[in-house]
């Protein structure tokens, strides 16, 4: 079956150029020139694969689309817009974007990019539906990280901070796991964007603002993720 990607711009020159370039490389291709039609179309049954989304549209911003997406379904959104600001980057990565690409753009960077992600929430989805849980002799499963403060639920993707569920992206959770399972190791960004997003190329400042999002909804009373300065991040939580 063919990955379907939906584009969603108000530039109709836009759409056919990316319609023609995704054509050609065998995905199937859909396109709407608003936002709140987008956000329709997707209540409705519309079941992209990716979303290729801009910013500036009429109705609804592609900002605002995004966090309304984000809160019900889970599929890779790339941004893709003239609106080039660091700025910029940070608010999209921050309302829950995969990545954020500037017009104009390289066609092979483009496809190299969507089919990195289609690739990464493919191997989401496998894990999610066939992983079993570890048990040990007596019969008890393992797959639960058990901190002083946080529990994290690898076969749910479930996090909890004393005792009450936080809601993470998909990625925030990644990269809560990945620090998790190896506390006390101090990991560079690039190694953290290597691991996480698993592509060589790409913003590192995604780490970054991923990081602070983790912060803000994990740590109210103490710290799991500390900053070493000059190097990296590591994973301080205690182990119960």
């Amino acid at each position: 079956m063919k990955d379907h990607i939906f584009i969603v711009d108000d530039n109709q020159e836009i759409i056919e150029l990316l319609q023609d370039i995704l054509s050609n490389e065998g995905f199937a291709v859909s396109a709407t020139d608003d936002g709140e039609k987008a956000l329709a179309m997707l209540q409705g049954g519309h079941s992209p694969n990716l979303i290729l989304l801009d910013i500036m549209m009429p109705h609804i911003s592609g900002y605002e689309l995004c966090a309304q997406i984000r809160r019900e379904w889970d599929l890779p959104i790339l941004f893709l817009t003239a609106k080039g600001k660091a700025v910029d980057k940070v608010i999209g990565f921050e309302i829950g974007a995969d990545d954020y690409i500037t017009k104009p753009f390289d066609t092979e960077e483009l496809l190299a990019r969507i089919r990195a992600h289609l690739r990464r929430y493919e191997r989401i989805r496998k894990q999610s539906n066939e992983e079993q849980p570890t048990k040990d002799s007596g019969g008890t499963a393992i797959t639960v990280l058990k901190f002083k403060g946080l529990e994290i639920q690898k076969e749910t993707y479930s996090v909890y901070v004393n005792d009450n569920k936080v809601e993470l992206s998909t990625k925030e959770f990644q990269l809560l796991l990945f620090l998790a399972e190896n506390p006390g190791i101090v990991f560079t960004r690039e190694q953290i964007y290597d691991r996480v997003w698993g592509y060589g190329y790409g913003s590192l400042n995604t780490v970054t603002v991923h990081i602070k999002n983790l912060r803000e909804k994990l740590e109210t009373e103490r710290t799991f993720i500390k900053t070493q300065w000059g190097t990296g991040y590591v994973f301080i939580g205690e182990r119960v």
